[in-house]
Parts: C-alpha cells; structure tokens; sequence
C-alpha cells in the first residue's frame, strides 16, 4: 500500500507538471516580438567539428539570411578537418555574404568549442553575437526576429527553443519525438514559474557587452554546458534573459542505439551536475512509466493511470504541436510511451557515473559541472 500511494503521489506531481506545460505553451505562443525599427548589424559564430549529417545545408540557411548587415565566422580546429571544404564550397556560393573561416588550433582546456568560439568573439565586427551550433537550420527571418526583440535596452541574451529533426535512424526519432514533447515543456515551465535563468545551447544571442559582463568566454571555458552557465551569469548580473519568439530546426542526425545512448547519459549526466535539484524534478516529466507502475501494483486505480495517459497527450500537443508544428510527432505519436520509458530509465542511469564521451574524448564531470579530460 505504501508503494502505491507514493506511485499515486509521483503520477499525481506528472500530471500538475503537464497542466503547467500546457498553460506554459499557451503563454510562450502568446508572445510576439515587435516591429524592427533598428536594423543593427549581426556577427554570426559557427563552430565546427567533422561533417555532421546536412552540414552543407544547415551553414547555407545562415548564408540565406533576408538581413541587411551580417557577417558569418567559422573556426575549425585543424585545417584538415573536413568541414573546411563545406564552408569554402559556401563561401564561393555566396560571395556577397561576409564570411571568415579561422583555424584555431588545439583548445588549452577541455571545452574544443569555448576555444572556437572565444577566438571568434574577438574577431567579430559587430555588438550583436549569435552563437549557433553545426546542426541548427534556420529561415531567412531569424536575424530580424532577433533585432526586434533586441529592440529592449535590458535584453542580454536570447536562446531558442527547438524543433528536433531526426534523420534515417530509429533511436533518433524515438529521441527527437522526446524532445518535441518533453525537453520542451520543462523548459517551458521554468520560463513560466521562474524567469530564464539559464540558456540552450544550440542557438543563442547574446551582446557583446553581456559577455564582457560575465567574463566572456573564459568564464565558461570549463563546463560542458557553457550553454546552462552563460544564461545564469547573465541572469546574476541583472541583464534580461529570454527564449526567443524564433523556433530553430535541431538535426541530431541518425545515431544507432550506442552511439544514442552515450549522448543520452551524456546530457542525463551533465544536467545532473549543472542543476542537481532541477534533475530530480524530472521524474515528473515522464507519467507513462510511473502510470503504468500504479497500475501494476494497484489495477483498481486505472482511471487515474488513464488520466495521466490524457494528460501526457495534452502536454505533448501544447508543445509539439502548439509550438513546434512538428509534423515527426503528428505522424509518430504512438512513440511517445516507449520514449517516455527510455527517458525514464536514462534519468534512472544518470544518476550514476561522472564522466562522459564528447566529440571522441572521455571527460570527468566535477559536482559543478566542469571537466576534466580523462585518457581513453
């Protein structure tokens, strides 16, 4: 009776959790940037590590930005890395667009992409960064949203929310499918309960002010989620912090059940470290195992295991749907359970273990969420 009462609890702390991201969605769709009156040129970072599945594709949308003033920086590790032909084939495309490809050498910490990209930041023209990952795919308008939204003298730092686009393989559909309508609705929530105090990684905007405010780069140089660090220290130094009215596309490509859950445990791991309160919290993100649990162990209660069944489907479609359009889960919905079961025993693994592979390379993650390098 004990277990079943305390399943109760947890389906019951799902279920005001999906609530939440259903009114969560409803107030994020509800915002809308202003006209842009002021259209302030935009540097673009762009690091880059190998050839990710729809390299050439994703960098040509950042070329075909509808923006009169922007330039697009991209640094590679070593002039050998195959990216370098991707950008240069680009470049030749779009003469008219002011680009730069610098190599930057081997990164004298752990964080390959902090180097990259704190060599970009003080090669880069102009006051307004946008900081974007290898596999973000983008419209033409997302320099314009963001100069709108820049349009506020206490705005920061902006990052986006994320449409997930998986490519042929099954694990990463299964794990976009999460994203759509998981990921997002915790991200939602804390928007909603306690501001943005934090910031994602694969998009960012930020003002070069901000930065120098928080340390730059070097502040961040340490962590694996520079991305969560740089939104909180410019959340502590009073500058505004917001997710963007713009929805980029995340390509995660097509990983194979290993390669899947590495990256799993990778972020369940990271996460843990980064906001170990937050982390526990998550436990309510997934109803489906906890109510299929209630069931097994009390199948009298299954009106409140369909309950929670409902639920889960209403805060998939506020996000998925509601926000994302994402046609993947439309198409995919009869997913969601399984997902829902691999995110919860990941979670479970998370809690165990403290090192990671990034990149090819095996790290150690301190209790607050640095790294070390630890040899393969």
């Amino acid at each position: 009776m004990i277990a079943a009462l305390v399943l109760l609890a947890l389906v019951a702390g799902s279920v005001v959790c999906c609530v939440l991201t259903a009114i969560a969605a409803v107030l994020y769709k509800r915002v809308r940037p202003p006209a842009v009156l002021d259209w302030p040129p935009i540097s673009i970072l762009k690091p880059l590590s190998g050839v990710d599945e729809g390299l050439e594709e994703n960098l040509a949308s950042f070329f075909d930005q509808q923006y009169p003033c922007f330039e697009i920086l991209f640094a590679v590790g070593d002039a050998s890395d195959p990216a370098v032909a991707v950008v240069e084939r680009l470049r030749k495309r779009y003469p008219a667009v002011a680009s730069r490809l610098m190599v930057t050498g081997a990164a004298p910490y752990p964080s390959n992409k902090v180097h990259k990209l704190g060599l970009m930041l003080e090669s880069a023209r102009y006051d307004l960064i946008v900081i974007a990952d290898s596999d973000v795919r983008v419209t033409p308008d997302m320099l314009a949203v963001f100069a709108a939204e820049f349009q506020d003298p206490n705005l920061g730092l902006a990052t986006c929310a994320y449409r997930a686009v998986p490519g042929r393989s099954f694990w990463s559909t299964l794990e976009a499918v999460g994203l759509n309508t998981e990921f997002l609705g915790v991200v939602l929530v804390a928007r909603m309960v306690a501001g943005m105090k934090f910031a994602l990684g694969p998009t960012i905007a930020v003002r070069r002010a901000t930065m120098a405010a928080i340390g730059g780069f070097d502040a961040v140089k340490d962590y694996h989620a520079e991305d969560f660090v740089m939104g909180k220290l410019a959340a502590e130094r009073g500058y505004g912090v917001i997710l963007s009215s713009y929805v980029i596309e995340h390509r995660i490509g097509s990983q194979r059940f290993a390669a899947n859950l590495r990256h799993r445990l990778r972020w369940n791991r990271s996460t843990r470290r980064s906001r170990p309160w937050g982390y526990l919290g998550l436990i309510f993100t997934n109803p489906l195992p906890l109510a299929l649990a209630l069931w097994a162990v009390k199948p009298e209660w299954w009106p409140v295991a369909a309950a929670a069944v409902v639920f889960r489907g209403v805060a998939g479609w506020a996000t998925a749907g509601l926000i994302l359009h994402d046609p993947l889960t439309r198409r995919l919905w009869f997913l969601v359970p399984l997902q829902d079961l691999a995110s919860f025993l990941a979670w479970l693994i998370g809690f165990f273990g403290n090192t990671i592979l990034w990149r090819g390379k095996k790290y150690r993650l301190a209790p607050d969420g640095r790294l070390t390098t630890v040899d393969l």
